[in-house]
């Protein structure tokens, strides 16, 4: 069976400026009970700005329509299914944002005294320790305000103990399975990229490993499992090359929702790496943030962690700024706290059993879809997915129609696209991860819509390459868009303008 199509309204929706009418409002203030007097007069005429030209003029029952109406066109997770590859994008439970949201959380001021942040300073110093103990590390800073984020403070800490060693030495290797950040995050730390190629499986070469690790390597940078979902078996072999050779190995942890609870990067031999809290415990992912990117590290990288650091002196919680070797801060405060919050209460609730579960339901999850969809496409990588699985359209390009026209022919079935074209090591990727929290009914439907696009592509290719169809705007010239994008509504202006 097939989800038919969201209603949707079939007009289309005029901004504000365009239904504005003089004269219009959308308050009622009660008469004066004081003499009216004109707020230049009362505050300065430095103090007082003009009229904002322009400005719509709309009654109440406008502006409730208008933006009621805007918001049923957002796809949610709400909604359902949210398939896009390498995001994890999961629902969350809302028990989470009401914790958050507690007054003494919400309104806590980083200046405020240490005196008086003592409960906010046994969340942090909780979730570090629930951290360590998942991650199998040592020690946990949690600064860093998103994945990327935290990627750079994981190999800037790799160059401080290296530089204090005597040498930082000058490249890191980075797989063509990494994550697309790796090498941004390489080169902003001041070091070279050296790229790796996966094998047939899509893991890591141990032999090429053995003979690219060389005196002027300072680190790999492995994502695990890897962007197609896979599991790279011989992490603990790769560790033993690097430290045989004096380099650190960093982990990319944005996918941890394939491991927690069932592994420990820190039994695999790590140094260091980080984790995205929004992604994989729990707080609402996309629209550009919030996000958090704790770094979690080995003994021998703790000394030079960012200040502060949260210690325990005469029965309570203080702040330790004395740490000469300490990269110093890596973001103002400490971090994105809400997200913090929210992390702690989705760990405590799950406990380990639970974490553990979400793992398992995550993998079964995506290895379910993988076998119904693998007779329909081509699955370049034959190793077990993870939590995780990519596709290449080599199949359906033959007839006519790409990945990104699958992608834009699942809007007219109601669901959001998967990640397109990444990872770039396969042709025509289609990245595709449900996540735990989408039920045996959900995953159905969205096997049924790809399959019915499979087949559309077979007896009408052309259907499937000018779509959506049920949009209220049909396919838009991305590469206009990106290269002259228009971010202002102008009276009378046209898109050419």
């Amino acid at each position: 069976m097939i989800r038919k199509t969201r209603p949707h309204i079939t007009q289309n929706e005029p901004l504000l400026f365009e239904i504005s009418s003089p004269g219009k409002k959308g308050y009622q203030l009660p008469e004066l009970d004081v003499p009216a007097v004109n707020a230049s007069d009362a505050l300065g005429a430095a103090n007082v700005r003009d009229g904002i030209e322009g400005f719509p003029e709309v009654s109440e029952v406008e502006a409730i329509r208008h933006f009621t109406r805007l918001s049923t066109w957002n796809y949610a997770i709400d909604l359902g299914l949210y398939p896009l590859g390498s995001c994890t994008m999961k629902y969350n439970p809302r028990v989470n944002e009401l914790v958050a949201r507690l007054d003494g959380l919400a309104w806590a001021h980083p200046y405020q005294p240490e005196e008086l942040s003592q409960g906010a300073m046994e969340i942090m110093a909780r979730l570090e320790s629930a951290l360590e103990e998942i991650t199998g590390m040592d020690a946990v800073t949690l600064q860093p305000a998103a994945g990327a984020h935290g990627e750079l403070t994981g190999i800037l800490l790799i160059r401080a103990a290296l530089e204090a060693g005597g040498n930082p030495r000058k490249k890191i290797l980075v797989p063509d399975s990494a994550h697309g950040t790796n090498p941004a995050t390489v080169t902003m730390a001041g070091y070279v990229v050296e790229n790796i190629q996966s094998n047939d499986r899509g893991m890591v070469d141990l032999e090429t490993l053995e003979r690219v690790v060389d005196a002027d390597v300072a680190a790999l940078m492995l994502t695990n499992p890897n962007t197609l979902g896979v599991f790279e078996a011989h992490i603990v072999e790769a560790a033993d090359i690097l430290h045989a050779k004096g380099a650190l190995l960093y982990m990319d942890g944005a996918n941890m929702n394939a491991l927690m609870g069932i592994a420990r990067p820190g039994d695999f031999g790590v140094d260091v790496m980080h984790l995205n809290l929004h992604k994989t415990f729990s707080t609402p992912h996309g629209g550009g943030g919030p996000g958090a990117g704790p770094v979690a590290v080995k003994k021998h990288l703790e000394p030079f962690l960012p200040t502060p650091r949260l210690k325990r002196a005469a029965n309570r919680w203080a702040f330790d700024y004395d740490r000469p070797r300490s990269l110093g801060r890596v973001r103002a405060f400490h971090g994105n706290f809400g997200v913090l919050v929210r992390a702690l209460a989705y760990i405590l609730a799950c406990g380990g059993e639970g974490l553990k579960a979400v793992t398992m339901d995550a993998v079964l999850n995506a290895t379910y879809l993988r076998k119904l969809l693998e007779p329909y496409f081509d699955l370049p990588k034959s190793a077990p997915s993870m939590h995780e699985v990519v596709f290449g359209d080599d199949r359906q390009a033959k007839l006519g129609a790409r990945n990104v026209d699958i992608a834009k022919r699942l809007i007219d079935y109601g669901f959001h696209p998967y990640t397109v074209s990444f990872p770039m090591i396969v042709h025509g990727a289609m990245m595709i991860e449900p996540t735990e929290t989408e039920s045996k009914r959900e995953l159905d439907l969205f096997a049924d819509a790809m399959i019915s696009i499979a087949r559309e592509i077979e007896t009408d290719p052309k259907q499937v390459a000018s779509a959506p169809h049920l949009t209220r705007t049909s396919r838009v010239d991305e590469v206009t868009a990106a290269r002259k994008p228009v971010v202002r509504w102008r009276p009378g202006a046209t898109p050419a303008d």
